[in-house]
């Protein structure tokens, strides 16, 4: 069962959240974050190489001093303030109509260290430990990581009686044009209900951000070792995140696009395909994956539906069931001698949030022999690969909207 508790926010006075808030750190690129950034925007503080002319490295010492630098400044100029009280609080989302609720809590260092917070990809330790740094320096959870846990009605009825009333934050963002929503959760009965429901929930899953989980954890570790005098009360023993209930989250595309074909025509490729999918050459007009099993493929100025044949794959093994599986085993490595996505520079990922249109664009132009989309992974399937302990392959998920930074901020000292 998970330990979670409330946590007094730092986070951006009314009048200023939408000059604050930013979108997270790894989706934008320092040029990107550099135009984007207004005077009072959290990318100073996440992305502090930014402040520099020419940009600087921003694993460099000098845009670690800037970030600790920059928050200080935030909260003395009372663009960041802490609040006085620990709540919970609940952050919504809307795209295309769609709206998520989730609550912004401290998940527990124990938790992630003894499974109970499970991931279902691998990390890189030269990732987490950059991560780490952040961490350290800011002796804070700047960004919050995200999860996902079984639905529970208790708690969607606590939810529905704060998003019933006015919000606390009520924007859209003009760079994703989704709207964010947020809620402070106060009632001391409410507060202290939710923490007990949440200590009969058996697990979170990390939905995105197994980097920044890994890294604020490794943090809450080290400093336990570092006090001699340690109990387990201490905030860093906790890291926020936001959790959602898993019915309404949606994991849209991943898909993928392929410099070459291994020195195949596009007839001898369409011929070999031939042997493991059920191929409809679909025309012009783009063709979406309509269920699982079902791949679309742009090739030579057409769309092709593929359907993988039965005993292809196994549907009993969670991961083996997977589409990413199936075109990785059957097309890129059995035809394209492809062997390892995360090292092979001969393919390129390419978000749903794109569009098919994208991959059509980038083969058009040249640059890619040939395309693959891919019918998205079900929540069900992710939490049925983190409960057997199994890990995805790699490039197998997408989020969106991606968690708005600055609404938050947990520092790890009360």
């Amino acid at each position: 069962m998970v330990k979670v508790k409330p946590f007094a926010a730092i986070r951006p006075p009314k009048a200023i959240v939408t000059e604050v808030a930013a979108r997270p750190y790894d989706v934008l690129n320092s040029q990107e974050a550099k135009e984007e950034a207004g005077e009072k925007s959290l990318l100073h503080i996440t992305k502090p190489e930014i402040d520099f002319d020419p940009i600087i490295d921003e694993h460099s010492q000098q845009a670690y001093d800037k970030a600790v630098e920059n928050f200080k400044k935030w909260q003395e100029k009372g663009w960041l303030v802490q609040d006085k009280k620990e709540c919970y609080y609940v952050y919504a989302q809307t795209m295309n109509g769609r709206t998520q609720y989730g609550i912004v809590l401290c998940a527990n260092v124990d938790d992630y260290l003894t499974g109970k917070i499970k991931k279902h990809e691998l990390t890189r330790k030269d990732k987490e430990e950059d991560r780490m740094i952040h961490v350290r320096i800011q002796n804070a959870n700047i960004e919050p990581v995200f999860f996902a846990y079984p639905d529970n009605t208790e708690i969607n009825a606590i939810v529905k009686k704060y998003t019933d009333g006015k919000p606390e934050y009520d924007f859209v963002a003009p760079d994703d044009g989704f709207g964010h929503h947020f809620w402070v959760i106060d009632n001391d009965e409410d507060i202290k209900r939710i923490t007990e429901i949440f200590s009969t929930i058996p697990a979170f899953y990390v939905a995105d951000g197994h980097h920044r989980t890994a890294a604020a954890a490794l943090v809450g570790e080290e400093k336990r070792r570092q006090n001699p005098n340690h109990n387990g009360t201490e905030e860093y023993n906790y890291f926020m995140a936001v959790v959602f209930p898993e019915s309404h989250l949606k994991i849209i595309d991943y898909n993928r696009v392929v410099k070459d074909l291994n020195g195949l025509t596009p007839e001898q490729f369409l011929e070999k395909l031939g042997a493991d999918f059920e191929i409809k050459d679909m025309g012009t007009e783009i063709y979406k994956p309509k269920n699982l099993h079902n791949f679309s493929m742009y090739l030579g100025g057409h769309w092709y539906s593929l359907t993988a044949k039965k005993g292809t794959y196994d549907d009993n093994d969670p991961i083996g069931c997977l589409d990413v599986t199936i075109c990785s085993n059957l097309i890129f490595d059995k035809l394209l001698d492809i062997k390892d996505l995360r090292t092979s520079k001969r393919i390129d990922f390419v978000g749903g949030i794109r569009g098919l249109g994208e991959l059509k664009k980038r083969v058009d132009s040249g640059e890619m022999a040939a395309a693959f989309a891919l019918y998205p992974v079900s929540m069900k399937q992710l939490i049925r690969i983190a409960d057997t302990g199994n890990i995805m392959p790699p490039k197998t998920t997408w989020f969106e909207p991606k968690l708005r930074s600055g609404l938050a901020i947990h520092k790890l000292e009360r």
